[in-house]
């Protein structure tokens, strides 16, 4: 099934058996009115779910002395607004950049604490449209283990967002071990979101013209984050672990096989005896949908397979705003494939009830 694109179908008063759109209507939200435009497949509303949308807690970036410039990370009616127009049901919001990393343990306690106990505040005001990713101290492991379980057990949150590696200590260091366990009792999902390869910035490589920075160092430092998990023997350690690798899980999912040999190639190489093929942890992974290309997407499929992506945005920076198009627009899907990668998975990982 073709589906037709939905600023086209969106504007059609009557329903055709077997076809995507949206449909909008008139909406109150946070006191506002707005338009709300809802994906119906085959005569079934599908509830969408991005989960990669960031925000920010104003009360955290004033005790971090963090002054942010994006005035759409803070959640209100204009949030609520995009969110309509997108068709873009329920957002699982997280705080990026980590930009507490770096700071004392106490302060970092502080502003985790601010951060996950307002941003529970948000998704409890608004809890048909959000659910939220907590925030937690990964240079501080005890620490990261405690809030974690406090933010999910008191604050109902769904997980966390993590950075690819913390003060340049990769994830699959022995310190984090604990939270890795955590993570895995609680069943949780932990949302890898890279914080840029500052290791290669000072180098000078990334300067200059098209914000390579981000372009290239943020899939780079995903890829190599997951890379570590795999081969250190992280996921074989916590097997039941829930992880989403940002942008497509980086360059990873595009030249796994070369993953696949380099133990053979270089066996003195590789001290940890993993259980199964690099190229088969990716199945245990999960991944969100930003490859900005059918191309792209199709090979992640082939890949990871549909059961193991989830809708992402990088909302409110515009990177796409045709997610749902890209998914409802690729070829070769059936609907149960559409359906599971725009809300299905999502709500298996992060315990929403459909």
């Amino acid at each position: 099934m073709h589906a037709t694109r939905r600023g086209l179908l969106s504007q059609l008063a009557a329903v055709t058996a077997g076809v995507a759109f949206t449909s909008c209507h008139m909406r109150h939200a946070f006191g506002q009115v707005g338009r709300r435009c809802e994906l119906i497949l085959n005569s079934k509303r599908v509830r969408t779910v991005d989960v990669h949308a960031h925000c920010h807690i104003p009360e955290a970036t004033a005790l971090a002395g963090y002054k942010e410039t994006t005035p759409a990370l803070i959640i209100g009616p204009e949030r609520i607004k995009a969110m309509d127009e997108q068709g873009i049901d329920i957002e699982a919001l997280s705080i990026n950049p980590n930009f507490w990393d770096k700071a004392e343990r106490d302060l970092q306690a502080q502003i985790v604490k601010v951060q996950n106990e307002k941003l529970a505040e948000v998704c409890g005001h608004e809890p048909a449209r959000f659910v939220g990713l907590a925030s937690v101290a990964m240079a501080h492991p005890d620490l990261a283990v405690e809030q974690l379980e406090d933010g999910v057990r008191r604050l109902g949150l769904r997980g966390a967002l993590i950075g690819g590696s913390v003060n340049g200590v990769e994830l699959s260091d022995s310190r984090f071990h604990p939270f890795w366990a955590k993570a895995e009792q609680l069943g949780v999902l932990i949302f890898i979101h890279p914080q840029g390869t500052p290791e290669l910035e000072a180098s000078g490589r990334l300067k200059g013209n098209g914000v390579l920075t981000n372009v290239i160092g943020n899939p780079l430092e995903t890829t190599i984050a997951l890379s570590h998990l795999i081969f250190e023997g992280t996921l074989d350690r916590y097997p039941g672990l829930k992880i989403c690798g940002a942008h497509a899980g980086g360059y990873l999912p595009s030249y796994i096989g070369r993953s696949d040999k380099a133990c053979e190639t270089f066996p003195q190489r590789c001290t940890v005896t993993l259980k199964k093929k690099p190229s088969e942890y990716l199945r245990d992974l999960y991944f969100d949908s930003m490859t900005f290309t059918a191309e792209g997407l199709r090979h992640l499929i082939a890949e990871v397979g549909v059961s193991q992506i989830v809708m992402g945005t990088d909302h409110p920076f515009p990177w796409t705003k045709t997610a749902l198009d890209h998914i409802l627009d690729q070829p070769g899907l059936s609907d149960a494939d559409r359906v599971a990668m725009l809300s299905e998975n999502a709500f298996r990982l992060l315990g929403i009830r459909a």
